[in-house]
């Protein structure tokens, strides 16, 4: 021991210093040097705790002065705990005479008094004595403080009384919510549990409120956040905390501080820490410094809550907050209390509804969700809030009875509104009256304010100016008045009935005032609601505007939840014929005046409920529609909700599930549920019970744990049409599998069952699979991401092995998906023996199915194979046994290759990479060779897979020969070639690395002539890679997911055998003369087609001459591919005399000088147009006519591509000038050529000269293009368009002469080519022609500014007659007609050529149009002045045949005037007025126009405001035209009886060709009121009844009478719940002329729609088929005998798989006009890819392929690109959100650009050519 230890006799506490002074040497050498400035330890080798000792008893030696200062500085400035302070002061610090500045106090000290080298004491008390003393002072001050705080608390909590109005012990019956963690850090060591209470939670244990707050160690910040949405307790939870923490319960804190957002809103100074926390909340008696140093050294004992975050106003200040002095608003106080730089240690609760918070909060901040109660907590408060036992039974009877008051109760503030409404109505009311008062939230509102009103008084003054105060309060963002705010009357009103509280707001140092706020936020929110709907003060207009939905998504833009967002809510409940009564009670006015605003806000819920909303806004929908009781509104709703209904990301409660099931009960279609990413209430789903029209239901949270999936398990049997059931990325555990396997064969229609990413062990995944066999109808199960072993997957084969059902089993890697095949039907068990029985039917069982196994990378091994093939022999057969990617190295492979015999494996047995040496591949072939039934057996060596495809038995099979990396040299190989023919039938011919020569090398083509199976030779010369290589599958690439690169234009066995091509193909070399006779001779006898492909050299001019000069000698050859070559400048003239040198030619393209591709056809093809593409060959204006020298000599050239060259406008002129005797007879494309205005007007002067131009356009914007397209014979009519030209006013007279020349000019279009008001009025006065029409298009920015009467004044100004003209504002685009000569009178002539401003000469302008027979005007704003016009130019034109007001805004004045005019157009044959803003007002004065039109033709009203007297008006006149032909009255709420009347009006319009109903309110009674006048409209061509309510029955009568109709062409009936009904009766009396039938969304299933497409199947007049998102899954169409003229197909959305994929693109084939086809959001797969693939180069009209949101990957999109290869006039192939790597889409695209995988629809690349 010490010797110094020895002496004091402090052994402990030496040894205690010692190792504090150990964790901090460098401040203790510090202190020797100040001390000991001559002790110098640097020579010394001593270790730490030496070197202390050491240091330590040198500053003891120097006496007991410094000594005892050395103490003082360690007490002082270290961290040393209370205990070991006052030891170390009572041994060592004491002196007998203490400084007299010690007692004088801190303040009076001189600063030199202090040494220089001590830490000056901190001010954290009042005085300085002595640090013992100052400690025990501070401890005494603090101990004072809290006992204080905590006194206050008390009483706050103590004087919450039941008060008026309040007769129940509402602060009695305290319930805790439920709460589950959101996002866990370190202080909560629970994983998403439930804080219960009293039940269990999820993970099985006891917790309470305490365990919110679990110990840690540290200073770092303990934040979380409780968010829950108003009404669910945040504030009572804040409140209860405090009231336990007064009563000692939350015994960890020693103080807490409760402060509200929505009052530190209104301390506008900056606050520091300790203002905020002793003058905003509770003072110290004294000593406030050292009470905050005590609490800033005891910060882990401090809670501090803040209750409202979201309604923090001020942002966070980006300074950094150090230090209690900083000063800041009170939200930056709040960010450095939760970053730890205030007070750090402390703990920190905020509330908040959801939605953004604040950016100060930290990341790692716990989250807590208040989801309000469930039932049992609800009896619980129940129970605790009456205290009479036969009452609460009577409140339990009701809430139990009644499902939307239990419903209301989830919410906690609605159920004390709930309790204290059924307290005042049961003495009154018999059993289940009293909730049948109680049906929605408002009315709760509405009953609770008649119950606390004296004597049931309504003191009408005062409740309507609450209201007001509470809406003015609310548009301010305010929730605290205060006095002046209020009357003195409504404030004592208010208190009486415990509508508001007042409370003392603390604003400062004595500074407070009384506040005052409604009791809770959705109260002030119902007499916001209250005001507007019985305020005399509020009209209609000004109700409806607060009448709107407020997105809840977590919005980063949207810091705040808006206070007004529950107005509508309410608004909607004050609507309901219920609170008709109360509200006339309330206002001044009248009932027909309550009446009235009630009918406004239902109107413009009916709007809100016909359009498509987001996920938030359907809930808050969904609530609106519930709270008006109005059937037929929740129907209107029900109906208009898509059919897919997606719910991201924000969250969601029983409350919000139970508004949502409320409206679906309405709903007659089918509807798709997916909750994504949202936080649901775990007992929600319960709310989901008896919703029967969900048929996919899907949840993915990882916020559902088993009590979630409890309540599920409840709700699931009760959905009569479940189809699909998904439940993704879950905290299930066994527990919650448990109740989910129960209820899922209580679910009998569930076709497919997903239980993806749920972390689920091996036993709950084994409970899952037990239960396949009950579940009849199942086609998938997918348990993949999961957590499956090996054996356990064992377990899953035999399972897949001994249910009927299971077809397929695949597990790979995280995926692990069961694929099944219902049983069509059960057969009836014969008598007998049970065993017997049972033997003979799986024997059965074993012949009928075939099963396929993909097991791939699962680490299987030889043992595990073992059990595998002894499972498998007890199954049925097996198309197909996939292995790969294990561990099954040579015996493993060995076993399973010999027992594929006797498992009857009929299609693929994959064993690739599987570890196989060079003798195990003998082994595994040597065991298949006897195997009857393999088609395919995939092996690998060295990760280099083999595919050996099996011929069928007459046939010899087909294997793979590796001979690379050899010495053969051109002997050997040469001698290889000649026995080739004798080797019989390989695959491959591997001759890689045998040092050839480029001359044997080419030689390998004869094998071409000599062995049949040779079709492909590969060869890199520099890389000596030579693969002769015979016919391969598109589905039998490498399953690694990489391809060879194939040629342009190949074709592949299986994509149409008519005849098989071969291909040549040599890279990296350089081709002299003499290698490429050697080649082109050695190619001649090779039998065709024949594709050679040269890449990667240098061809010289004399080279490719020689080549071109050889290419005539190849009858068979069918494409040529020069790629990345490079190649001389003379090359485009060779190619281009090479049309007239091989008349076989059909395309040459040169691109860059790099690539050339050269197209023939066979002699047996008829000869057609042949196409040139020379582009970015920087051809000039020197080359242009040598150019055009040789292409005179091509007699049919139909293409011409000379784009992206260097011609310029010089360059143009020359071509312009030899453009008539160059024979092309399509297109000539002349873009990006460095063009200006001078070549477009050198365009339009060579017109006249170039009779053979049907149409010139050109665009000199940044995507500059130049086309000019030709007829084969002289055209009579041009059309012209110029765009982005910024011609000049010095260019108009010009372009004016040249189209004045070119009188063959029919249309002239001239788009953002800076032409203004004045050059277009002198450019249509100089345009003359002695006779003819000229339509003109201008589209200008300046247009939509310019007014209709402007535009009339510039139009009459020029030279031809105005026939038509058409105006659209939004489109900044004007129409004309001319027809030329104009006849005018001289006096208007010589007014107009003298430019009179034809605006104030109205009769000129009248006689201008008098020959107007069209005027049309889109998205226009027409002022009064172009209204009266309009009134008086209508009448005068006699000629006006049609007229269109579409998509525009007009005034009630301009209506009028509007009107006036059109009534006196008697003539009028087609009548427009779609989709504009009107009033009802408007529509009755237009529909006042319709009286007298009886030669109307075609009338369009569509989105036309149409109501009960309008429409009576509007069938009054129909009755009356009789030459009608077209009537479309879309979007205009018609329903069942406003449709009788239309179909009466009908009767008399027997020439009707078109009937357009679709999106209105049509049910089966108004389509069977149609189909009663059907049989009267023999001429009807199109009928569109989508987007209506029709259900089957009226479905089966429509198609049933369109029989009568002979002349059908078109059918749409979209959109409506038909089911198979439907489609059956549609399938037995097909119309015999239709061309497009639409059914999307039509709840057709596979019978109907079999059924017709058997119907469908070769008729000759289909174009066009629309069944996209309906239920097909098998009853795809097949057609076996072809639709001749079908253009487009979509099956979007139609759970098409692979299986039925095939059948249907064999139809395909038979389609041979088909040029879309819509595949997109179906499971199809690589299989269906593949498919697509063959069936590609079959289909020469076929422009676009949609593809999107499939399953498949980067191997099936290969095969579709080489599909497309084939030569294919494809433009696109939209391949978006499939599973395919982007890296691997990148690849692809730049092999082909015509496959999109991007979001966004990119532009098609278009074939040149085609």
């Amino acid at each position: 021991m010490d010797p110094i230890s020895l002496q004091l006799g402090t052994k402990n506490l030496w040894s205690w210093l010692v190792r504090l002074l150990s964790k901090d040497p460098e401040w203790l050498n510090d202190k020797v040097k100040f001390f000991v400035p001559t002790m110098d330890l640097g020579s010394r080798n001593l270790d730490l705790t030496e070197r202390v000792i050491l240091q330590l008893r040198e500053l003891h030696n120097q006496g007991q002065a410094t000594w005892q200062k050395f103490i003082h500085c360690v007490c002082m400035e270290l961290e040393v705990p209370l205990e070991q302070e006052v030891l170390l002061l009572s041994i060592w610090g004491h002196e007998d005479e203490c400084p007299s500045h010690l007692e004088a106090g801190e303040e009076n000290q001189p600063e030199s008094q202090l040494h220089h080298g001590l830490k000056r004491p901190h001010q954290s008390c009042g005085s300085s004595p002595r640090p013992k003393q100052c400690r025990k002072q501070q401890r005494d001050l603090a101990k004072r403080y809290l006992q204080l705080l905590r006194t206050s608390a008390q009483q706050r909590h103590g004087s919450e009384l039941s008060g008026p109005g309040h007769p129940l012990a509402f602060h009695q019956a305290y319930v805790p919510p439920i709460l589950q963690w959101g996002r866990a850090t370190a202080p909560f060591d629970t994983q998403e549990g439930l804080i219960m209470g009293n039940p269990k939670a999820e993970d099985g244990t006891d917790m309470s409120i305490q365990d919110l707050f679990k110990a840690r160690a540290g200073k770092d910040p303990k934040v979380m956040v409780l968010l829950g949405k108003a009404g669910m307790g945040k504030t009572t939870l804040a409140h209860r905390l405090r009231q336990q923490w007064a009563h000692g319960q939350l015994d960890r804190f020693q103080a807490l501080f409760l402060f509200e957002f929505r009052q530190l809103n209104l301390i506008t100074q900056f606050l520091t820490l300790p203002q905020l926390l002793f003058d905003l909340y509770l003072s110290p008696e004294e000593g406030p410094h050292a009470v905050f140093q005590y609490l800033k050294e005891n910060a882990n004992g401090v809670l501090l809550i803040f209750d409202g975050l979201e309604e923090a106003l001020d942002p966070c200040s980006s300074k950094e907050t150090v230090g209690p002095e900083f000063s800041g608003p009170a939200l930056t106080l709040f960010s450095g209390l939760c970053h730890g730089t205030l007070l750090p240690g402390c703990w920190v609760m905020a509330t908040s509804r959801p939605g953004k918070l604040p950016a100060c909060l930290p990341t790692e901040a716990a989250t807590v969700h208040m989801w309000g109660f469930d039932g049992p907590r609800v009896e619980e408060y129940v129970g605790r809030l009456f205290s009479d036992q036969p009452c609460q039974e009577a409140v339990l009877a009701e809430l139990r009875a009644s499902r939307h008051l239990r419903s209301m109760c989830a919410v906690p503030a609605l159920c004390r509104v709930a309790c204290l409404c059924l307290y005042h109505l049961l003495p009154g009311n018999s059993p289940g009256q009293s909730a049948a008062l109680l049906p929605t939230v408002t009315q709760n509102y509405v009953q609770m304010v008649l119950a606390l009103s004296p004597r049931g008084y309504l003191d009408a003054e005062s409740l309507l100016g609450l209201g007001e105060v509470a809406l003015s309060g609310l548009e301010a963002g305010s929730v605290i008045f205060f006095a002046k705010d209020i009357a003195p009357s409504m404030r004592a009103f208010g208190a009486a009935l415990g509508l508001l509280t007042s409370f003392c707001i603390r604003m400062g140092p004595g500074r407070q005032e009384n506040g005052y706020a409604f009791t809770h936020l959705s109260l002030q929110a119902f007499f916001a609601a209250l005001h507007l709907m019985a305020s005399p003060k509020v009209d209609k207009d000004k109700l409806a505007h607060y009448v709107t939905l407020n997105s809840r998504w977590l919005l980063r833009t949207k810091a705040k939840p808006g206070l007004l967002d529950h107005v509508p809510t309410f608004l909607a409940g004050l609507a309901s014929s219920a609170c008709h009564s109360f509200l006339s009670h309330l206002t001044p006015r009248d009932e027909v005046w309550v009446g009235a605003k009630q009918a406004a806000v239902i109107q413009a819920l009916r709007k809100l409920a016909t359009r498509r909303h987001t996920g938030p806004k359907v809930i808050e929908l969904c609530h609106c529609v519930g709270e008006t009781q109005e059937p037929e509104l929740a129907g209107l709703m029900a109906q208009s909700l898509p059919y897919q209904l997606p719910f991201h990301n924000f969250p969601l409660t029983y409350a919000d599930l139970a508004a949502l099931t409320n409206i679906l009960r309405h709903r007659d279609a089918p509807i798709h549920l997916d909750f994504e990413g949202c936080p649901l209430e775990p007992h929600c789903p319960e709310a989901l019970a008896s919703c029967g029209k969900v048929e996919n239901l899907s949840f993915k949270s990882r916020k559902c744990g088993d009590a979630f999936a409890e309540a599920l398990s409840g709700s699931l049997p009760t959905m009569e049409s479940l189809k699909k059931l998904g439940l993704a990325g879950s905290k299930i555990t066994a527990r919650g599998i448990n109740h989910l396997v129960q209820a899922l064969p209580l679910c009998p229609h569930l076709e497919e069952v997903s239980f993806q990413d749920n972390q689920l062990k091996d036993q709950e995944v084994l409970n899952i699979v037990k239960v396949l066999p009950r579940l009849l109808r199942l086609r998938k199960l997918d348990l993949s991401r999961n957590d499956v072993s090996k054996w356990t997957l064992l377990s899953l084969t035999k399972m897949a092995v001994t249910c009927s059902t299971v077809r397929m089993l695949q597990a790979r890697k995280a995926d692990l998906i069961f694929l099944l095949s219902p049983r069509v039907e059960t057969a009836t068990e014969l008598r007998g023996d049970p065993d017997l029985q049972g033997n003979a039917s799986r024997k059965k069982e074993a012949e009928s199915r075939s099963l396929a196994l993909r097991l791939q990378n699962c680490q299987l091994t030889v043992p595990d194979v073992k059990i595998l093939i002894a499972q498998l022999r007890e199954g049925p057969h097996l198309d197909e046994v996939d292995l790969s990617g294990n561990q099954l190295e040579d015996e493993g492979c060995r076993l399973m290759a010999e027992a594929a015999t006797q498992l009857h494996i009929a299609g693929k047995l994959d064993l690739s990479d599987n570890g196989l040496s060079v003798a195990g591949v003998h082994c595994v072939l040597s065991a298949v060779s006897t195997c009857r039934t393999l088609a395919d057996l995939h092996i690998s060596l060295m990760h280099k897979t083999v595919v050996l495809t099996f011929a069928p038995k007459t046939e010899e099979q087909g294997t793979q020969e590796s001979l690379s990396g050899n010495a053969l040299g051109d002997e050997g190989a040469a001698q290889l070639a000649q026995r080739l023919p004798g080797l019989g039938a390989l695959q491959s011919l591997n001759l890689s690395e045998n040092g050839l020569s480029l001359d044997t090398v080419i030689s390998l083509a004869q094998c071409f002539s000599t062995v049949q199976w040779a079709l492909h030779l590969d060869i890199r010369f520099e890389s000596q890679l030579v693969i002769l290589k015979g016919d391969r599958r598109a589905r039998d690439l490498s399953a690694s997911g990489s391809w060879p690169e194939f040629p342009a234009g190949a074709q592949f066995s299986g994509f149409g055998r008519c005849c098989i091509s071969r291909s040549f193909c040599l890279r990296e070399c350089q081709l002299e003369p003499p290698s490429l006779t050697h080649l082109c001779e050695t190619l001649e006898k090779c039998p065709g087609p024949l594709e050679i492909m040269l890449s990667h050299g240098v061809l010289s001019e004399q080279s490719l001459d020689a080549l071109l000069g050889h290419l005539p000698r190849l009858p068979q050859l069918k494409l040529l591919q020069l790629s990345q070559m490079r190649l001389s400048p003379r090359s485009p003239f060779l190619l281009a005399d090479f049309f007239s040198v091989c008349p076989r030619v059909q395309k040459v393209d040169l691109r860059s000088l790099h690539h050339v591709t050269l197209h023939f056809r066979s002699n047996e093809e008829q000869k057609g147009g042949c196409c040139g593409t020379f582009t970015g060959c920087s051809l000039s204006q020197e080359h242009v006519e040598p150019l055009c020298k040789l292409l005179q000599k091509c007699e049919d050239l139909s293409q011409l591509d000379l784009s992206a060259n260097q011609l310029g406008d010089d360059g143009l002129r020359c071509l312009l000038g030899c453009l008539p005797q160059v024979p092309i007879s399509s297109s000539l494309d002349l873009s990006h050529n460095g063009l200006s205005q001078e070549g477009a007007l050198c365009l339009v002067e060579a017109l006249p000269s170039c009779p053979r131009v049907r149409e010139a356009s050109v665009s000199l914007g940044s995507q500059q293009s130049f086309w000019i397209h030709f007829s084969q014979q002289e055209e009579a009519g041009k059309t012209l368009r110029l765009s982005e030209c910024s011609f000049g006013p010095e260019h108009v007279p010009r372009l004016a002469n040249g189209l004045s020349q070119a009188r063959q000019l029919t249309q002239l279009t001239l788009t953002q080519s800076c032409l203004g008001l004045e050059d277009l009025t002198v450019l249509l006065s100089l345009v003359r022609w002695p006779k003819g029409l000229l339509s003109v298009r201008v589209e200008e920015p300046w247009i939509d500014r310019a007014g209709v009467l402007t535009l009339l004044s510039v139009c009459a100004q020029a030279s031809g007659t105005v026939t038509e003209i058409s105006i659209s504002e939004m489109q900044q685009q004007l129409c004309i007609q001319l027809e030329f000569p104009r006849q005018e009178n001289p006096e208007a002539a010589a007014l107009r050529l003298a430019h009179c401003d034809l605006k104030t000469h109205h009769s000129l302008l009248m006689e201008t149009y008098a020959g107007l027979q069209q005027l049309s005007l889109s998205q226009v704003n027409l002022c009064d002045a172009d209204s009266m016009l309009l009134q008086s130019l209508l009448p005068a034109l006699s000629e006006l045949k049609k007229f269109r007001l579409t998509s525009s805004c007009v005034c009630p004045e301009g209506l009028a005037h509007l009107a006036s005019g059109l009534s006196h157009c008697h003539h009028l044959e087609e009548l427009d007025l779609s989709n504009n803003q009107l009033i009802k007002e408007g529509t009755k004065v237009l529909m006042g126009a319709l009286e007298g039109k009886c030669s109307l033709k075609r009338l369009d009203l569509s989105h036309f405001p149409l109501v009960g007297c309008t429409l009576s008006v509007l069938t009054q006149g129909l009755s009356h035209m009789t030459l009608l032909q077209s009537l479309c009255l879309s979007r205009n709420d018609i329903g069942d009886v406003g449709c009788y009347h239309l179909s009466e009006a009908l009767r008399a319009a027997t020439s009707l060709e078109e009937l357009g109903l679709s999106h209105n309110q049509i049910g089966d009674t108004g389509a069977q009121h149609l189909a009663a006048i059907l049989s009267g409209l023999p001429e009807l061509r199109k009928i569109d009844l989508s987007a209506n309510g029709i259900g089957p029955a009226g479905g089966v009568r429509l198609v049933e009478s369109l029989a009568f109709c002979k002349h059908l062409e078109e059918l749409v009936l979209g959109c409506n719940a038909l089911g198979d009904p439907t489609a059956l009766a549609l399938a037995h009396g097909l119309p015999e002329h239709l061309r497009v039938l639409h059914l999307p969304s039509s709840r057709l299933g596979p019978e109907g729609t079999l059924r017709l497409g058997q119907a469908l199947d070769g008729c000759a007049h289909v174009e066009e088929i629309s069944l996209a998102e309906n239920s097909l899954a098998g009853g795809v169409p097949h057609f076996r005998q072809g639709l001749p003229l079908l253009r487009h197909i979509d099956l979007a959305s139609c759970e098409i798989d692979d299986q039925t994929a095939k059948p249907l693109t064999a139809g395909f084939v038979l389609c041979p006009a088909l040029e879309e086809i819509l595949l997109s959001w179906n499971l199809l797969g690589d299989e269906a890819a593949a498919e697509l693939a063959r069936v590609l180069p079959r289909m020469g009209r076929l422009k676009r392929v949609d593809l999107e949101k499939n399953r498949i990957t980067a191997h099936g999109a290969g095969l579709l690109a080489e599909g497309l290869a084939q030569g294919s006039g494809i433009h696109v192939i939209r391949l978006w959100n499939n599973p395919i790597p982007t890296d691997m889409a990148k690849r692809l695209q730049s092999q082909d650009p015509r496959l999109d995988f991007a979001f966004f629809h990119n532009q098609p690349q278009t074939p040149r050519g085609t």
